[in-house]
């Protein structure tokens, strides 16, 4: 966390902001260029190989891979994903969101690497490396952030998010079992974003609701308490002011060498200082 503040103060600046709108619109290329030229999509895969044989806009055009074939249900979960990103963008922060999206691509694309150098560069990968488990990734974000917020399953059935993030690591832990060991290095690459902002970091709490709620409140008191004690009187015997009471009443000594303020009780029987 050190490490991420020192960089936010380097580069947030150059942070992309709204990026899940961005990437909401990579899966519209993406399913516009299956339904128009699926050939294409043959062009676009992560492959290792054919990036080290000089096709290297593979390194980013596999992004455009959509998690999923296009149909009523799916756009209803780029919506959510949607909206559940731009919510962990504004509970992050933009640097912070922005690197856990790319970092989810980074280690995508190290594993792609992985995998092509223990098989002896004697594999194509296809579209194993896609945006599905980076999307994955931040519904298990949000799941971890907002564990007790409510959604409708199914635009039905009530639901804690907390209880769909436990059926996906369900879901992932079978896959992680039944698979071959090259899908298990697919999905542990994909979600390696999840597991160092979550698993391998004692301060995440740091940005979760309540603790942000916490801070801003503390801060709101502090500012309050710091607005009730500016006082425009104070007497220099007893130190009081005109929030003591409002009968009180305050004047400078001209005796005195300085600007010495006094109550009524203290003007006139008060030692001058010299």
């Amino acid at each position: 966390m050190n490490f991420l503040n020192k960089m936010e103060r380097k580069f947030g600046k150059y942070a992309i902001s709204n990026l899940s709108m961005y990437i909401i619109i990579t899966y519209a290329a993406g399913y516009l260029i299956e339904l128009m030229a699926p050939a294409v999509v043959g062009y676009l895969t992560l492959e290792p190989g054919l990036i080290l044989r000089g096709q290297v806009w593979r390194l980013v055009s596999w992004i455009l891979i959509p998690p999923d074939s296009l149909d009523f249900w799916t756009i209803i979960m780029l919506y959510f994903y949607y909206s559940i990103g731009n919510t962990l963008e504004r509970t992050w922060g933009t640097f912070r969101y922005n690197v856990y999206i790319f970092g989810g691509v980074l280690f995508s694309i190290l594993g792609a690497f992985f995998l092509y150098f223990i098989m002896g560069g004697r594999v194509l990968l296809g579209t194993a490396f896609s945006t599905y488990y980076i999307s994955m990734s931040i519904f298990l974000g949000f799941a971890a952030t907002y564990p007790n917020m409510q959604v409708l399953l199914m635009m039905i059935i009530p639901l804690k998010v907390k209880y769909m993030g436990i059926a996906y690591a369900v879901l992932l832990a079978v896959q992680l079992i039944m698979s071959s060991w090259a899908t298990r290095v697919v999905i542990i690459c994909s979600l390696m974003n999840f597991i160092i902002f979550f698993l391998s970091t004692r301060k995440m709490y740091r940005y979760s609701p309540n603790e942000i709620r916490r801070k801003q409140a503390y801060k709101r008191a502090v500012h309050q308490s710091q607005v009730n004690h500016i006082t425009k009187h104070k007497c220099a015997i007893c130190g009081r002011t005109e929030q003591d009471g409002e009968h009180l009443e305050f004047r400078f000594c001209s005796k005195c060498n300085g600007n010495y303020e006094y109550c009524q009780d203290h003007l006139f029987t008060h030692t001058h200082i010299k």
